[in-house]
């Protein structure tokens, strides 16, 4: 009778630790580097991972290179190839913390937030802090952020070829349901 009293009385709290981890399988990452009166140089990703820690605001997120698509198939294997080596570097890694988190005081309406983190991309590695705006709605949450990123700050070299048709600035978007 005691194990069954002890069992009923972890089970409220097993369910409370798990509740502190939310997880995603098909978070997006789009990215832009275009440059204007040429092609349009953007890919979209859809089925990124990422882990939210809903009790430390520590915020993780994987990218396999090569699943971000282009439009045009030549742009895809020439990313993949030329410019983020995905064969050599096939991993895309966020690891950071959101700013001043509180999940209880989260609402439908979003709040903005910086997360500090670090970028591992082409095998750089680049301290970022974007701001994003996050929700809750029931059970859900939703982080959405635009931010830049500068190509040198992970070493990838845009050939002169076609340095004026792809910019250095990629604009980034990053949009995750918890």
């Amino acid at each position: 009778m005691k194990k069954v009293t002890l069992l009923m009385l972890l089970i409220p709290l097993l369910s409370v630790f798990a509740q502190e981890k939310k997880i995603t399988k098909n978070g997006i990452v789009n990215f832009e580097a275009s440059v204007p009166s040429f092609e349009p140089v953007e890919a979209k990703h859809n089925s990124v991972s990422a882990v939210l820690n809903t009790s430390s605001g520590e915020i993780a997120s994987l990218a396999l290179v090569k699943g971000f698509r282009f439009k045009i198939a030549l742009m895809e294997e020439h990313f993949n190839e030329n410019y983020a080596e995905s064969t050599k570097y096939p991993k895309a890694i966020f690891k950071g913390t959101i700013q001043n988190f509180n999940v209880n005081k989260l609402t439908v309406n979003p709040q903005k937030f910086i997360i500090k983190g670090s970028l591992e991309f082409h095998g750089k590695t680049k301290e970022i802090s974007p701001t994003a705006y996050i929700s809750k709605n029931g059970d859900k949450i939703e982080i959405k952020s635009d931010f830049k990123l500068n190509s040198d700050d992970f070493d990838i070299k845009i050939p002169s070829i076609v340095s004026k048709k792809v910019s250095k600035e990629v604009n980034t978007q990053i949009h995750f349901i918890f």
